[in-house]
């Protein structure tokens, strides 16, 4: 531990998770109610399944700090909507005097054990926790005959709760709270920076392009339908159809590897169609740029479509809008890859590009794509016949 080191307060986490509500413009308890109740089914529905399959559940440990850091920030966000100070209530819930400094670190007892399999004092505390946000709940419907005291009260007592049901489960709520705070950062930033080039250092022949402009077009070749792909008058790539018995225009998805290298500065893909994989490095040419590299990221590909084709290639869907749990999917299949570091607002950025272009293309069958790393932007616009 550092001399630098401090234990977070409750009141600085309320002011955090605040400035992460994306929905703080609208008013009323109803939202956050709906969060804290999922949130508490999704803490019994992590212990359900390490139950029934408690050999082949690895995941457990780290789902329920995740919940339970989730069940926190919409207590967080109940509170702050109803006018009422998380640290009190969270003093009052630990049997604590009222104060503003006070730390998640003394909500707790000084030792808890590590982390083990739900037990049944575990599986009590979660489904106290469930039943009081369920009560809490119940009062928030039939609010005309609610008076403030009440709902406070009841708000205590799922802070009470979520404390016992941490302290059971073996979680320091310190430790929830940091991690659901890198989470949304990670997800919805309140500032967004930029992480360097993953071949910023790489010699300049075996790096990405840092601009690119690519002519996509389809053209018809013995009765059927090809995707053909130029650069500065070079082919890039074979001609492509969608290799499916139903058309989808899967075609034109070269357009998704060109976003991610415009927006992560990562493609496996390009690098090889493009005779950039960095030999000057062996390790890194073979784990980043190899065979199972390309397969991951077409994989990924080609998993990310057939989530598109249910939500219209994600035409209705701006900046931060895509599911939070198509993100981590999406980071968990890249794991130990150079992409994974990419935050998942930055995932989000270059999918959301890359289906702006493949629209694009679904409509004129033609596009004119420039990959501008600087700006980590992919430009589309019409390409002239």
């Amino acid at each position: 531990m550092t001399d630098d080191f401090q234990l977070l307060t409750v009141a600085d986490y309320a002011e955090k998770a605040a400035r992460t509500d994306k929905l703080r413009a609208r008013q009323g308890l109803t939202f956050p109610m709906l969060g804290l109740f999922g949130e508490a089914g999704s803490l019994l529905s992590e212990a359900k399944k390490k139950l029934r399959d408690k050999s082949s559940y690895l995941g457990y440990a780290e789902a329920v700090a995740e919940e339970l850091g989730d069940v926190l920030w919409y207590l967080a966000a109940v509170c702050r909507r109803a006018g009422i100070n998380l640290a009190d209530i969270a003093a009052e819930a630990s049997g604590k005097a009222p104060n503003s400094g006070i730390t998640f670190h003394a909500l707790q007892p000084e030792h808890i054990p590590l982390f083990k399999d739900p037990t049944n004092a575990t599986e009590h505390a979660l489904l106290t926790l469930a039943g009081e946000v369920g009560l809490l709940v119940h009062l928030h419907v039939g609010q005309a005959h609610v008076s403030k005291g009440q709902q406070r009260a009841q708000i205590v007592r799922v802070a009470n709760g979520l404390i016992n049901a941490a302290t059971e489960a073996g979680v320091t709520l310190e430790g929830a709270a940091f991690k659901n705070l890198v989470k949304i950062n990670d997800r919805w930033p309140i500032k967004r920076e930029y992480p360097p080039a993953f071949d910023e250092k790489d010699d300049p022949e075996e790096r990405l392009p840092r601009v690119m402009t690519i002519d996509i077009y389809e053209r018809t070749v013995r009765g059927r339908q090809y995707v053909y792909q130029k650069s500065n008058g070079v082919y890039v790539g074979d001609r492509l159809t969608d290799n499916a018995v139903v058309e989808d225009d899967y075609r034109f998805h070269d357009v998704f590897h060109y976003a991610y290298a415009a927006v992560l500065g990562w493609s496996p893909v390009m690098r090889a169609l493009l005779r950039l994989k960095r030999k000057s490095r062996p390790d890194v040419d073979e784990a980043q740029d190899g065979a199972r590299a390309i397969l991951i990221e077409e994989g990924v590909t080609s998993w990310v479509f057939g989530q598109a084709q249910k939500l219209k290639f994600f035409g209705d869907i701006k900046r931060g809008g895509l599911p939070l749990d198509m993100l981590k999917h999406v980071r968990q299949f890249v794991s130990g890859y150079e992409s994974a570091e990419c935050p998942l607002w930055l995932w989000e950025d270059a999918i959301l590009q890359g289906y702006e272009a493949f629209r694009f293309l679904q409509d004129r069958r033609r596009a004119q794509v420039q990959i501008d790393f600087k700006r980590r932007r992919l430009k589309v616009k019409e390409l002239p016949l």
